[in-house]
């Protein structure tokens, strides 16, 4: 059967693949409770029919806000089924996006995941003038349930009115309504219609090299475009989904399940890297050394034994020590790890190809569905440093300014609202304006070279790419984050955010007492270790572009301080103004 509707997926599934108990599971006290194709279709339908039986109507708004568990799936599905528009929402956002977000897209249901999130926002939600109601999924004194929307449904079930419901929705009937987190100003409510999202799972779905037995591990948020896009990807090819529990029990879970592919963004392989190196200085003698020749072979890895033969003869050797050892902790199967929203160094991308976990790196925005290019395993599916060839059916050229411009059937219908903010980012031909700069390589990948709106000119009329400077140094352990500054000044400076578990790891290896993070930054033998960080990488940079003033930050970037985004994306607008007076300092 032909997909163009999400919820195809369902009677597609059921159609096409073996039954089995776990087709989405996720954790409770302890234990993992899984679903049947079966037992989904009845919970969806159910749900869809207390829909139908309390007047939702084609086009209403229905927000969900939750953390990753079966809920969110069988929500998603039923919302979709009566014709009624998604709204995903980020459980960590702040009480002003909440009231922006709600009443911006006139939500009228909300389902929340636990009473106690539901009581930080209870008070916001009179403000919210569309609300009719309000549930979360357990059982809870004082607020409704969804077993009471299930129960309803199940005593009212209107198969007619349902089946007509579906036949009168279409691909290009907006499926959600994504509101991106935005690095300035008011979030933004990107509609993406059924065909933009189907197009882009499918486009995808060649890459895969497993059957309907395999399980995939999911801990991004489904309320991002990225993760719930491979969610439908997974269903499409029959894959179990199993939720961790969250971001801590990832590498428990991966023990447990075994499964065949996780996505992820770069900051966890990063963190699974730093674990890597400390395990490599715990070890002493003929252990350590083998430890750290294995991982220095493994970040000079070149693809297609470019190495030549004796590195290949090294590698196979180290494999049998360390690098199956690494495989072990993920889980010990052939893992396929996929990479997005934000750029992944290609040191880490070296390292784990070396050591037989296949990693491949994707590139794309919520506007696109989101994929525009990814790595695969063709013939020149992968290269280190780019983010693969362009998905098949999508085009994308490289405006003069060096701007990715992209067309296809993955672009969104516009921005909910605001036509003027739409005609500004989709020109009169169809092409979507992403705001990234990149170049196309000679054999096809796709090469992000930085941010339109970050470029900054120095007094010498210099440009510079701050996204650029900033990847490669956070390449170092050294360093958590960093911003690049340098607008009208004669050259660049930065402030950093210092890896402080690295930190605290390296000071008790040198037997440095550590203190306060405030103090340790101001400790004359760590600067200079730092500044032998910035002489290392600034040697891969013109003389324009070479950080000769910094600083070193005591506060670690994060979500709830303001930096940075749901998606891990800085907030440059915001840590430029909330550091202006170290920024100033920095060049006087």
């Amino acid at each position: 059967m032909e997909i163009t509707r999400i919820f195809d997926l369902l009677p597609y599934h059921e159609l096409h693949f073996k039954p089995k108990d776990d087709v989405i599971a996720s954790k409770e006290n302890g234990a993992w409770v899984k679903y049947s194709i079966k037992q989904y279709r009845e919970r969806v339908d159910a749900i869809s029919y207390g829909f139908l039986a309390s007047g939702v109507q084609p086009g209403d708004k229905i927000a969900q806000i939750s953390t990753n568990r079966v809920e969110w799936n069988i929500l998603d599905m039923a919302i979709l089924q009566v014709g009624a528009v998604h709204v995903p929402i980020y459980p960590t956002i702040s009480e002003s996006d909440y009231k922006f977000i709600l009443n911006h897209a006139e939500v009228t249901y909300l389902f929340v995941s636990g009473a106690d999130l539901l009581r930080k926002i209870q008070h916001i939600l009179p403000e919210i003038s569309t609300m009719k109601d309000v549930f979360t999924y357990k059982e809870d004194q004082g607020f409704r349930n969804l077993k009471e929307l299930i129960g309803l449904g199940r005593k009212n079930p209107d198969t007619e009115l349902l089946e007509q419901r579906k036949a009168a929705i279409t691909g290009e009937d907006v499926a959600t309504l994504i509101y991106t987190s935005g690095t300035t100003g008011n979030p933004k409510g990107v509609m993406l219609t059924h065909h933009n999202i189907i197009s882009n799972f499918i486009g995808v779905s060649y890459i895969p090299p497993f059957g309907e037995t395999a399980k995939a591990l999911s801990y991004l948020p489904l309320c991002h475009v990225y993760e719930r896009m491979m969610n439908y990807l997974y269903q499409y090819l029959g894959f179990s989904i199993y939720y961790a529990e969250n971001i801590g029990t990832i590498t428990d879970n991966l023990k447990e399940l075994r499964p065949e592919i996780l996505t992820t963004v770069p900051r966890l392989l990063e963190k699974i890297y730093e674990k890597i190196y400390a395990t490599g200085h715990k070890l002493t003698g003929t252990k350590r050394w083998i430890f750290f020749w294995a991982l220095h072979l493994a970040l000079r890895y070149e693809l297609k034994g470019a190495n030549g033969w004796w590195y290949e003869v090294k590698r196979k050797f180290y494999d049998r020590l360390v690098y199956v050892k690494w495989r072990e902790a993920l889980g010990g199967k052939h893992l396929l790890i996929v990479s997005g929203g934000a750029a992944l160094q290609p040191r880490l991308a070296r390292l784990f190809t070396c050591a037989g976990i296949d990693i491949i790196e994707g590139y794309g925005l919520t506007e696109t569905s989101p994929v525009i290019a990814v790595s695969d395993f063709t013939e020149h599916g992968i290269k280190f440093g780019t983010v693969g060839p362009v998905l098949r059916g999508v085009k994308v050229k490289i405006a003069d300014d060096s701007e990715i411009l992209v067309r296809g059937p993955n672009v969104m219908k516009g921005y909910y609202k605001s036509p003027e903010m739409t005609k500004n980012a989709i020109d009169p031909e169809g092409w979507f304006h992403t705001g990234d700069l990149g170049r196309i390589e000679p054999e096809g990948q796709l090469w992000i070279t930085g941010r339109k709106k970050e470029l900054f000119k120095t007094s010498f009329g210099k440009y510079v790419s701050p996204q650029v400077i900033e990847e490669s140094f956070k390449e170092s352990l050294f360093i958590d984050q960093m911003i690049v500054v340098g607008e009208n000044q004669k050259f660049a400076g930065a402030l950093i955010v210092p890896d402080y578990t690295f930190l605290k790891s390296w000071c008790a290896a040198k037997e440095i007492p550590y203190t306060t993070n405030a103090e340790m930054v101001k400790l004359a033998r760590i600067r200079k270790r730092f500044q032998a960080e910035i002489n290392h990488f600034n040697k891969l940079f013109g003389d324009t572009e070479k950080i000769k003033t910094w600083d070193l930050l005591e506060d670690e970037w994060s979500f709830e301080t303001g930096e940075i985004t749901p998606t891990l994306k800085q907030r440059r607008s915001f840590i430029l103004s909330k550091y202006q007076d170290r920024i100033t300092g920095l060049f006087k």
